[in-house]
């Protein structure tokens, strides 16, 4: 895990075309704007369980949510044909 330190309007950028802002910070909690391409998806971790399980569901679901530990997953999802 990379830890970085960044001070309010301070940016990280993950490869080309992800960058996270921190936008504030109180006592216990950092608020980040984070700016990515359209076709990324981005979740908050502790909403990864729920839709993981919404995710499997019965077999012929065929739903499939790309994930990475629940943050990033640097793949873009197809283009949305609907």
């Amino acid at each position: 895990m990379l830890v970085l330190s960044r001070k309010v309007g301070e940016a990280i950028l993950i490869g080309d075309h992800i960058e996270v802002t921190v936008v504030r910070v109180s006592h216990n909690a950092v608020r980040l704007g984070i700016e990515a391409p359209r076709g990324y998806r981005i979740v908050r971790d502790e909403l990864q369980k729920p839709l993981e399980d919404e995710a499997a569901g019965p077999p012929e679901s065929g739903l499939a949510i790309p994930l990475m530990g629940g943050r990033l997953d640097p793949t873009p999802l197809p283009p949305d044909n609907g």
